[in-house]
């Protein structure tokens, strides 16, 4: 009776307040006509409500979807196992995630073999850039120089452009640093006294290789795993018998590498073998020792790429190492924490 007045009530603040209501409420004569439209308001009012509500009902909620219900925090129970495990994993996943970074920051290179003949050069003229630097601990400079020959017919003796010379152990010795070119054939360049005027008492070529780089140079190719592009740098050799060649023989691998951003250089790897031996000329005589490099192309050509992973990849990895590292230290304390929770009820006498 009480809600029913209220309404009523409401009715007739309604009426009072619209105009529109008000003068169809005028319009009737006697009372019981008045009483008549209030009651068909007070109808239309409940229907409205009850409709409302309808809707209120319908209308979509959004937390119907959220899978991650909370739990309030007076349900959980902290434990020092569980606040041990988690810090040893916050601490994996951090170093997880910065080894992931460092290996998605720095590019990774990968090699493919082929048979390349392009025409494309490593230098304007077709021919293979060299950088030699070596120290002959018993010869003086004044007597040392530099001769190349290969397949087409190039012969030179005695070659001193482009060389650096510099005296050693007390100008006994000599440290020769020279550039030059070779063409792309078989040949070989090698360090004597052949085109001095005069030659030493006791020549001993005893000797360090501080560098030996054919092509284009790179400083960062050396850390390549398995790569050869710099083999016999560091490389000493004491002469057994004082008149001792040495004779290096090697074989040149053409290299590519690319760099992230498709920029190519053209470096050359090497292997070689070495030997030592007393060369004589026909008729029994004695040849003044010498540093020999023998060469010979491979016609098999190495390709190096730097290659970066795709962001979407870095994202995965890191989302499986996040949820991966928490499985697992869930599932671990919680096999911790039901084993202690036994045996305290087993110390307890409560099992069985």
């Amino acid at each position: 009776m009480n809600t029913l007045l209220k309404k009523l009530v409401n009715v007739l603040i309604y009426v009072s307040t619209n105009y529109f209501a008000l003068n169809i409420f005028n319009t009737y004569s006697n009372c019981r006509s008045k009483l008549l439209y209030l009651t068909s308001l007070l109808s239309q009012r409940n229907k409205f409500e009850t409709l409302d509500g309808q809707n209120q009902k319908m209308q979509f909620d959004i937390r119907r979807f959220d899978i991650y219900r909370k739990i309030p925090k007076d349900l959980t129970q902290p434990t020092k196992t569980g606040a041990t495990i988690s810090i040893i994993c916050i601490l994996f996943i951090l170093f997880l995630m910065f080894s992931e970074f460092v290996g998605f920051i720095l590019p990774e290179v990968q090699s493919q073999l082929f048979v390349h003949n392009s025409e494309k050069k490593s230098s304007d003229d077709g021919r293979i850039p060299v950088t030699l630097d070596v120290s002959v601990f018993k010869i003086k400079c004044k007597y040392l120089g530099l001769d190349i020959q290969d397949d087409l017919g190039r012969h030179e003796v005695g070659l001193i452009d482009n060389a650096i010379k510099t005296d050693i152990n007390n100008d006994e010795g000599c440290r020769m640093k020279v550039t030059f070119k070779v063409n792309k054939v078989p040949g070989n360049f090698h360090i004597s006294t052949h085109g001095s005027a005069e030659q030493p008492e006791d020549p001993n070529m005893s000797h360090k290789i501080n560098d030996l780089t054919f092509g284009e140079h790179v400083a960062h190719l050396n850390s390549i795993p398995d790569s050869s592009f710099a083999s016999l740098n560091g490389n000493e050799q004491q002469s057994i018998e004082k008149i001792a060649s040495h004779d290096y023989i090697m074989k040149i691998v053409p290299t590519i590498y690319e760099n992230l951003q498709g920029k190519q250089v053209y470096p050359y790897q090497f292997t070689y073998a070495h030997r030592e031996y007393v060369p004589y000329a026909h008729g029994g005589f004695r040849v003044p020792p010498t540093i020999w490099f023998r060469y010979d192309l491979n016609p098999i050509t190495v390709k190096y790429t730097e290659k970066r992973k795709p962001f979407y990849t870095f994202l995965t990895t890191i989302c499986a190492i996040v949820g991966g590292a928490f499985t697992v230290s869930g599932i671990i304390d919680s096999m911790i924490f039901t084993a202690s929770e036994v045996f305290k009820k087993h110390q307890m006498g409560k099992l069985g």
